[in-house]
């Protein structure tokens, strides 16, 4: 039994800023129903589908179950009115003012359910110039330094990360911002609106070291010359290799591994304040030495010295990797159409309460009829709505 054990949640979110939230508060026990449009979600329909649920869609819906509804119906928005009384948490990613328009905003939600935790996610907020705009990844990735971050070290030009950043840092926060939420009205017994843009969250998620020049007004500077020192990517004599030397005790083992020992009292790098200025340097010194040696020899003695080091994996190479492998971070389960189906595991692992995933991503409709039939729906009126195509009820 998980930590969220018998929170239910609404789940009226697609794509990614949202189901993967909803994901990870399904994996911690809530139950979660998907609600989706009668043609499905847009993500189901984003890459080609196995056994009816496609790779993408899978990795952020597992564990969930799926209502598919015409909410334009008066019969689509009873059941949803319906499932709002006995819910915890009712999930939205419409642009701004698009959930009020269907007659499901919080204001007339929170009259049938005082207790309603209601969570919008908006692209930019719900002011501004851009808050009615259409958002992806690359829009928030654009304005919120993410392609500055990532610019071309030599040539300056910019460059956006090539996984979606935005969305999932976005589902990270609504998770948490959701269990916090909870927490909250177990102490003061009251429903609350989490307002959450991606932007927000990006840029907060950025601020910490991406920032650093931002943060005292009287001593501004210009982090981007200090960015190089992240760029920590070697070319040992067989592959890639990454190593690092924050402290000082961690130069003198990397000195010493390399057999540099006159390195650590030279003054550009005799303090970690030095290191920094003159990172560029340092790694051109450092690198034209770990080029001299085999990954696994230079990994080993830096590892005896204390140097936080790694190879360089490909995706498929970590799926192998001792590490991975001692952590069980690969979860590998067999489902009926599936056959093996790999899963990162929850990461946070709970003592008493565990984590768990408790079945694959649903079909669409695939949980109508349970869902209808624990609404009091009786079995005319459920082929009656799917006859008329305002909900799915798979057999």
């Amino acid at each position: 039994m998980g930590p969220l054990e018998g929170v239910k949640i609404l789940d009226l979110t697609s794509m990614i800023s949202g189901p993967m939230g909803a994901m990870i508060l399904a994996d911690q026990g809530a139950e979660v129903i998907k609600v989706e449009p009668i043609a499905g979600e847009q993500l189901r329909h984003m890459a080609s589908p196995h056994n009816g649920v496609n790779a993408p869609f899978y990795s952020c819906n597992r564990g969930k179950k799926s209502l598919a509804i015409d909410l334009k119906s008066e019969e689509g928005k009873e059941i949803l009115l319906k499932l709002v009384k006995e819910s915890d948490v009712f999930m939205q990613n419409f642009r701004p003012g698009t959930i009020d328009r269907m007659g499901f905003g919080y204001e007339t939600l929170k009259k049938i359910n005082s207790n309603l935790i209601y969570l919008s996610i908006s692209g930019f907020g719900n002011k501004g110039p851009y808050a009615n705009s259409r958002v992806y990844d690359p829009v928030i990735q654009a304005l919120s330094g993410a392609t500055d971050i990532q610019a071309d070290r030599e040539s300056g030009t910019p460059k956006m990360f090539r996984i979606v950043v935005a969305d999932k840092v976005t589902s990270l926060t609504a998770a948490q911002a959701v269990s916090s939420a909870l927490y909250a009205r177990e102490k003061n017994s009251s429903g609350q609106h989490i307002r959450l843009s991606m932007l927000d969250s990006v840029i907060a998620f950025f601020w910490p070291e991406g920032m650093t020049g931002l943060v005292f007004k009287d001593n501004e500077f210009d982090v981007r010359k200090l960015q190089g020192s992240q760029d920590l990517i070697y070319k040992a004599k067989d592959r890639y290799i990454t190593a690092g030397a924050v402290s000082d005790a961690e130069w003198i083992g990397m000195c010493n591994a390399l057999n540099m020992q006159d390195l650590v009292e030279d003054e550009r790098f005799a303090t970690s304040a030095a290191r920094v200025v003159n990172a560029q340097e340092r790694k051109e010194i450092t690198g034209k030495e770990i080029a001299k040696w085999h990954s696994e020899e230079i990994l080993e003695r830096f590892q005896i010295e204390g140097v936080p080091s790694a190879p360089l994996l490909d995706r498929m190479e970590l799926m192998d990797h001792e590490q991975i492998i001692a952590n069980q971070t690969i979860l590998r389960d067999m489902y009926e159409g599936f056959g093996e189906v790999r899963q990162a595991r929850p990461a946070a692992t709970f003592e008493k309460t565990p984590s768990q995933i408790i079945r694959p991503a649903p079909k669409l409709g695939e949980h109508g009829k349970e869902i209808l039939d624990n609404l009091d729906i009786g079995r005319e009126e459920q082929e009656r709505l799917s006859k008329e195509g305002k909900v799915i009820i798979l057999e």
